[in-house]
């Protein structure tokens, strides 16, 4: 498949554009990673504070950074680093490939993640539910003890590649499926989660702000970080998504939808998540101690949602149906942005010239063989999540750099605004891309590097081998932009 044929495809529909979008917002992220998140910045009164500083991220990085995307993805008609090239010049075609490897490399272990909703969908239908707690964290040790994590990496970068090989219009047929019955089955999930005993103090906790919070810096670089992996802002995968959207559709109001939309979900599933463990422990701890439950269920608290939620469905009867049910559209939700991540990268390449079916195979396979560590280790997992989730910082300073560099006005004018009809953004939209977000990205970066070096880790944020030290963030990001800067004149080369 040639790279002018791949040029003339476009989504069939302005629902089918939308529920693809959602497919790169809504899912683990969601329903795996924002609940832990939630939990680990919760303070001794609740979580709610967190939740402010999300929303506000939301409104002032992640929307704009999406009818950002939109906006340059449709104008381009390319994959990420042929559309920097078309927007700010050949100069910055390295600052498109940072962008993508940001991307990529989140790849690498989301395909991990992807891997154990397969595995909980399995045990669903072929184990017994976990009567307690004790019994659920042995499924999730045993799994992760073994080869499993391995084999199911391999099952969920192969399956994308089989999705990618076909091009928009599979990728449009899929999320159409999965998209809305992930959502129907949340909604199910949720009804029956708030009916639980004891489950409404899990919802008063969640909402309930510990101001005290607020302070500290760790909470708005998680607030911000986790908002681009709700959202998928920042990413490049709705903007290499966007080169396949219809001149017609308009980018505000598309942006707004897959922001709010995409929020509400988290939200969705941080009640099922809060409302079950609450009202499975609640008749014998107190909130701080089931905050240290939900805090240490495995590093960073990645088993939350694998421990917790087949007890959820223990209560409910006919609990194998709603479980298997449940970990089905979670599987759903990983996997339909696992595929736009496969796309993102299989794009670039298209973009050059390679076949589509060359540039999605050899994708997976680097893909796996660097998914690798990340499968065996969790330690090493929880390293990647952590620099590369901080790198979404920096990928989405690179967005805003490139509007900058069109001219904040033209760009609003001329590839935001192309609709008559409906709504259209204002010059807040320039305020915000060319002021508050670099603002953002200065700001919280120099704070949470201070304060590592004088706070938190004074002895190791220097030691590239501690896994939450700036030095690690430092050195992996240095490696890739340095060497995409080195190597800059062949990659704008290759895409002429």
């Amino acid at each position: 498949m040639s790279a002018t044929k791949e040029v003339r495809q476009s989504f069939t529909s302005r629902w089918g554009l939308i529920l693809s979008v959602l497919g790169i917002a809504i899912g683990t992220g969601n329903i795996w990673r924002f609940p832990r998140i939630v939990a680990n910045n919760g303070g001794e009164d609740g979580a709610g504070a967190f939740l402010i500083a999300w929303v506000t991220f939301l409104i002032l990085w992640s929307i704009p950074l999406i009818i950002a995307e939109y906006a340059i993805g449709r104008n381009g008609r390319r994959g990420i680093v042929g559309s920097f090239i078309t927007i700010a010049g050949e100069k910055f075609a390295w600052m498109g490939g940072f962008v993508g490897f940001v991307a990529m490399a989140i790849m690498f272990y989301y395909s991990v993640v992807t891997g154990w909703c397969f595995y909980y969908l399995g045990v669903s239908i072929f184990q017994p539910l976990p009567a307690d707690t004790a019994s659920a964290m042995l499924v999730w040790n045993d799994f992760q003890a073994g080869w499993m994590p391995i084999l199911l990496h391999a099952v969920a970068m192969g399956l994308g590649a089989v999705v990618v090989l076909n091009g928009i219009r599979t990728i449009e047929r899929v999320n159409k499926i999965l998209i809305p019955t992930l959502l129907i089955i949340l909604v199910i999930s949720a009804v029956r989660a708030v009916t639980l005993p004891g489950s409404i103090e899990g919802i008063k906790f969640l909402f309930t702000p510990d101001w005290s919070t607020l302070r500290e810096p760790g909470i708005w670089l998680e607030a911000l970080t986790q908002n681009a992996w709700d959202t998928g802002a920042g990413w490049g995968l709705i903007l290499t998504y966007a080169a396949y959207m219809r001149v017609k559709d308009n980018v505000t109001i598309s942006a707004f939808q897959t922001g709010i939309g995409n929020n509400m979900i988290s939200l969705l599933a941080a009640v099922i998540i809060f409302s079950t463990v609450f009202g499975t422990l609640g008749s014998t701890m107190n909130s701080g101690e089931i905050l240290d439950v939900m805090q240490s269920s495995g590093p960073a608290s990645t088993g939350l949602t694998f421990i917790w939620m087949p007890q959820l469905f223990l209560e409910i009867p006919g609990g194998r149906i709603f479980a298997t049910l449940f970990f089905l559209g979670l599987s759903f939700a990983a996997f339909s942005s696992l595929i736009s991540m496969v796309e993102l990268s299989t794009k670039v390449f298209v973009d050059i010239g390679i076949k589509r079916y060359k540039a999605a195979m050899w994708i997976c396979g680097i893909g796996f063989l660097l998914g690798l560590p990340s499968a065996w280790n969790l330690t090493i997992f929880a390293n990647q999540d952590f620099v590369w989730g901080l790198g979404l910082m920096l990928s989405g300073a690179c967005i805003v750099f490139v509007a900058i560099k069109y001219s904040i006005t033209e760009f609003r004018l001329k590839l935001v605004n192309t609709n008559a009809v409906g709504i259209t953004s204002g010059s807040w939209l320039e305020f915000v891309l060319k002021y508050i977000i670099p603002i953002e990205v200065v700001v919280l970066l120099g704070w949470w590097i201070y304060r590592s070096a004088f706070e938190f880790a004074p002895e190791t944020w220097f030691n590239p081998m501690d896994p939450y030290s700036v030095a690690t963030c430092v050195l992996q990001w240095g490696i890739v932009a340095a060497l995409l800067i080195v190597f800059n004149k062949r990659i704008a080369a290759l895409h002429r």
